[in-house]
Order: C-alpha cells, then structure tokens, then sequence
C-alpha cells in the first residue's frame, strides 16, 4: 500500500489560498465605509453649497422703505395698489401725477432693491422726468414687497407685474408710456416688451439679462466653482426654490429681437455684475432710427448716474425729446 507523502500530496491540498482573518476584513470594510462617507459628504456639501446659492438668490435682501416722493424731493404722490397682468400677485407703489400730461415713465428697478433704489438714486430719477412733465410711476416687484414677500424669479414673474404697472398707466390715462429701468429690471422689460405693444420707448440702464453666462459670472464673483456641473446643479435646484426654471426666462429671443419702439442703452465697462458685451449685442440688433446706446468708459453697475449726472440726462433728454407728443399733454 503506497503512502502519500507531503511531497507528492495533490495540489488541493497544499496550494489552498490563504483565507483573510476575520480581523483583517472588518478592517477592510470599516475603510471602505469610511472612504464611501468620505465622498458622500463631500458631494453633500458641494450640492448643499448650491442648494444655499440658489436660495440666497432666490431671496435677496431688500431694505425697507425709509422716504417717499413728497419728502425726498417735494413731489406730491398717491399710494396705489395693483395687479400683475396675471392677477396673482398684488404690488404697492406711488403714482406722482404731472399737471395735464398723458405720458407716463414706469420705473422698472433692480434685483436686492425696492422702489426707492438709493444707489441709482430713483428719487433724482423720478424729479428729474416729472420735471420733463411725465407722470412717474414707481413700485415694488414682488421680491421687495413690503408686505408678502416673493421669490426674486430672473424675469419670469416679474415681467407680468411690469405688464401689470404698464397696464395701470394706461388706466390712469398714458398715452405714452416708457420704460426705465435698471439692471434686473433693464431685463426684465426686454421681456416684457416681447409681450407688449403698449410700450413707446425704453431707457436701460446696466441690462441685467439673467442667462446662463451671466449667472455663472455673478458666482465667480463670489466663489470659484465649475461652471460645470454648478450650472447644472442650480438648473435643477431654482425650480424647487423659485418656481423657476432658465428656460423659462426668453434670453435668447431677448437677445436677437428687434423691438418696434425706440431703447437707449446705457452701460459701463466695469460692470462686474452684468458685462456689457451682451447690451451691445441687443443694441446691434436694434433698427429703430432712434434707438441709441452709450457704453461708458470704467463705469460701474447702476453707478453711471451718480459719475456722470450731466452726460447722463443730456443723454436721456435727446432721446425723450425724439418721441412724439401726444395730443392733450
């Protein structure tokens, strides 16, 4: 009877894998555990970071109203309530009449402001075209209510509260009806002039046109962050926050439409918050005779006024000047 030795054993028995100690796999997977925690907290914080983004934009910080025309710049004034085009959404504002007139400038401000916009200054605005004998018109979009605050939406719902302050003109008797507005709310009348034939003229002041190039240059402002996936991120997010979605607001046919009444644009080189390339671009595709623009030499946002105050109302005068008077005013 032959033996088997330890030398001739068969492989099965002698080339076995070595099997892991039970120590050594709870100490593999408690890594893995914890690389896996590692990375989902990371992606947490980095959605989280968007998810604080979007909301802070969704709901800028607005001051309350400290003056009003009558005290700011002697202009006697009537509280008014309105809605947007819509109905849904109720807005406050201030209706200063001028003595016989039929035409009628609808201040239009920015994002983070109210009415009174301080910085523009909107008070020295308004005197400024009552005294050119147009009833003024000035309210509170709806993310600088007073009231019942609402998301800030890009333009989406703020271009029908426009419609609305539009249509008020129009109630109280305008027969002319320009739009002035500034940042936001430069954009935000593009878009409501796409909606509209009850507009004669603009005046857009450091168009703010909220796109995707213009969002991602306001992030950088503050945070460097990918363009890539942020914006993507932030596409999904506004529709929770805001009700808003970027494809909701028509930048693109903002920026190629030929609008049908006079604009003047106005915008500085330092813009840090809304470049000025993209107002050139709209200016160019403008074939009204009296559409104009001035693209101002290291001027900031919304800042043009207060540097150059003569320039600017010289400006503004010529171009008021052009538009017809209508009969009764």
């Amino acid at each position: 009877m032959s033996m088997i030795t330890g030398r001739n054993a068969p492989l099965s028995q002698t080339n076995n894998p070595t099997e892991l100690s039970p120590s050594l796999v709870r100490f593999k997977h408690i890594a893995l555990a914890l690389v896996l925690s590692v990375v989902f907290f990371l992606i947490f914080c980095f959605i989280a970071l968007h998810a604080y983004i979007a909301w802070v934009l969704s709901n800028p910080t607005v001051a309350p109203l400290y003056s009003n025309p009558k005290l700011a710049k002697d202009m006697n004034y009537e509280n008014i309530t309105f809605h947007s085009i819509d109905g849904k959404r109720e807005l406050d504002g201030w209706y200063i009449p001028a003595k016989d007139s039929t035409r009628t400038i609808v201040l239009s401000h920015g994002y983070g402001a109210n009415r009174e916009e301080t910085w523009v200054p909107m008070y020295d605005i308004a005197h400024y075209a009552h005294n050119m004998n147009f009833n003024v018109l000035m309210f509170d979009y709806g993310f600088a209510s007073q009231t019942s605050r609402a998301a800030a939406t890009g333009g989406k719902e703020e271009r029908r509260q426009l419609l609305g302050a539009i249509e008020q003109a129009k109630q109280r008797g305008a027969k002319q009806i320009v739009v002035w507005g500034f940042s936001m709310g430069a954009g935000t009348a593009l878009q409501a002039g796409l909606d509209t034939k009850d507009v004669d003229a603009m005046i857009l002041d450091s168009t703010f046109l909220l796109e995707p190039d213009t969002l991602y240059h306001n992030i950088q402002n503050h945070i460097n962050l990918p363009r890539h996936p942020s914006l993507e991120i932030l596409e999904l997010l506004f529709p929770v926050l805001n009700g808003t979605s970027l494809d909701q607001i028509p930048y693109s046919e903002v920026r190629r439409h030929d609008y049908p009444f006079p604009i003047l644009f106005i915008h500085g080189t330092l813009d840090d918050k809304a470049p000025y390339p993209i107002a050139e671009k709209i200016a160019a595709n403008q074939s009204h005779e009296d559409s104009d623009v001035w693209i101002v030499e290291d001027a900031h946002h919304e800042l043009i006024y207060r540097a150059h105050t003569r320039e600017y109302l010289r400006r503004v005068s010529t171009f008021l000047d052009k538009l017809p008077v209508p009969e009764g005013t």
